[in-house]
């Protein structure tokens, strides 16, 4: 093969190459326009995300925001801020439905399974299980 025809094989290829990554970058930016869409009762995804964030912000204690970090631990570095704070929003949601007076490690872990996608069950166990932490009396919320 001379220079000419890799040159070829590459402006035939780049096209292709270019409008995966474009799909799938609107993949994501489709995502994340349904959460900011209003839902029925006039708020969002987000709205609500933010709303329980705020509500709870008083009641996370040290212990809990470590052990929030310990739990988002395994999610990759450039995604880790978005699921930290739509999980501290499920484990808040949890603790003010509950009203309690702080959010407590129970809270934590009910939120955490709550707002883990069910196709990430197998691997949230998983991660469960290493860490050694109790999911046993929870198990009834993964079939929700």
């Amino acid at each position: 093969m001379n220079n000419n025809s890799l040159f070829m094989w590459f402006i035939s290829i780049w096209p292709f190459v270019l409008l995966g990554m474009m799909a799938i970058g609107g993949f994501f930016m489709f995502r994340k326009f349904l959460k900011v869409l209003p839902k029925a009762d006039g708020k969002s995804k987000l709205d609500w995300q933010n709303y329980y964030v705020e509500k709870s912000r008083h009641m996370w204690t040290d212990e809990s925001k470590a052990f929030l970090n310990k739990l988002v631990s395994p999610v990759p570095g450039p995604f880790r801020d978005i699921a930290k704070h739509s999980i501290a929003a499920k484990i808040a949601e949890v603790a003010l439905e509950e009203k309690a007076v702080e959010v407590t490690r129970d809270h934590c872990i009910k939120g955490y399974i709550i707002a883990t996608p069910k196709r990430d069950y197998r691997s949230l166990m998983v991660f469960l299980e290493k860490e050694k932490i109790d999911y046993a009396p929870y198990k009834h919320l993964f079939n929700t």
